[in-house]
């Protein structure tokens, strides 16, 4: 039998989606990371990881699902613990790499305390769409290339390990993500003069990296992306099938419908 899954609950609707499909589920949130499920939770400081580890152990834990949105917290060095202190040269060390390099070591640890990391997709596959997905309007002719010169693009810095959108149109790149995020990768091609776009609208790719972990780390698009791709003026979006989290999924899919925009799920 099956041991006890635990949610690291961090922001956005992620976390809340998975504590409602996994009702015994124990939901744990960290001190300086904001998240949905704070009332709800077993709270704990990063500072002191060796008790986060004896509370999941004693609640029976054998697989945890990392979900929602993770800023780097601001960490108290004088409030360690001992396991945190013996850890510390080695994220400090991961950090150097990256946030695939740190992630990986994040997974790392909580495996060599007996804990096996499971993907959010995994916990509920429905979050992920299938090839063949299809909203909205068919892309025209000129939409199709800046899609293959948008998957281009991202395949070209996906060692890079940079970001995971990347908007073109008329063949030109007007933005590609970076630390910010999706919507301000949006909300930075709506800021673009006219004349770079020369009327084409463009469309927004968004894939995972080469070599990314997922289950920690897995794209997402959500309403708010759809909102920002209409504002931005696109003709719609295009995921990469089956390594995009489609949160909220009927809203999102529904919003893209009412915008005119398209959606479409593909291998890349």
């Amino acid at each position: 039998m099956s041991g006890k899954l635990a949610i690291l609950a961090c922001a956005g609707a992620l976390p809340v989606a998975i504590a409602r499909a996994n009702p015994d589920a124990m939901i744990i949130t960290l001190e300086g990371i904001p998240s949905e499920l704070e009332g709800q939770s077993h709270r704990h400081r990063l500072e002191q990881i060796g008790t986060l580890f004896a509370a999941m152990k004693e609640a029976g834990v054998d697989r945890m699902v990392f979900a929602g949105s993770l800023v780097r917290p601001a960490l108290d060095p004088s409030a360690f613990d001992a396991e945190m202190a013996a850890l510390a040269p080695r994220l400090m060390a991961a950090l150097q790499m990256g946030d695939d390099g740190l992630l990986r070591t994040v997974i790392e640890v909580f495996e060599e305390q007996g804990f096996s990391v499971v993907g959010a997709h995994q916990v509920l596959p429905s979050l992920t769409a299938e090839a063949g997905l299809h909203v909205g309007p068919d892309p025209d002719e000129t939409t199709k290339a800046d899609i293959t010169r948008a998957t281009e693009i991202l395949q070209g810095i996906a060692p890079l390990d940079v970001g995971q959108g990347c908007v073109v149109a008329g063949g030109q790149c007007l933005g590609i993500e970076t630390v910010q995020g999706t919507d301000a990768l949006l909300q930075f091609v709506a800021g673009t003069p006219p004349q770079f776009r020369r009327d084409y609208r463009g469309v927004l790719v968004k894939a995972a990296k080469a070599g990314q972990d997922l289950r920690i780390d897995m794209p997402t698009i959500g309403p708010r992306t759809i909102e920002s791709a209409a504002g931005a003026g696109l003709a719609g979006l295009v995921i990469e099938a089956e390594k995009v989290m489609i949160l909220d999924r009927d809203t999102t899919l529904q919003a893209a419908r009412d915008s005119g925009l398209f959606l479409l799920a593909a291998d890349i």
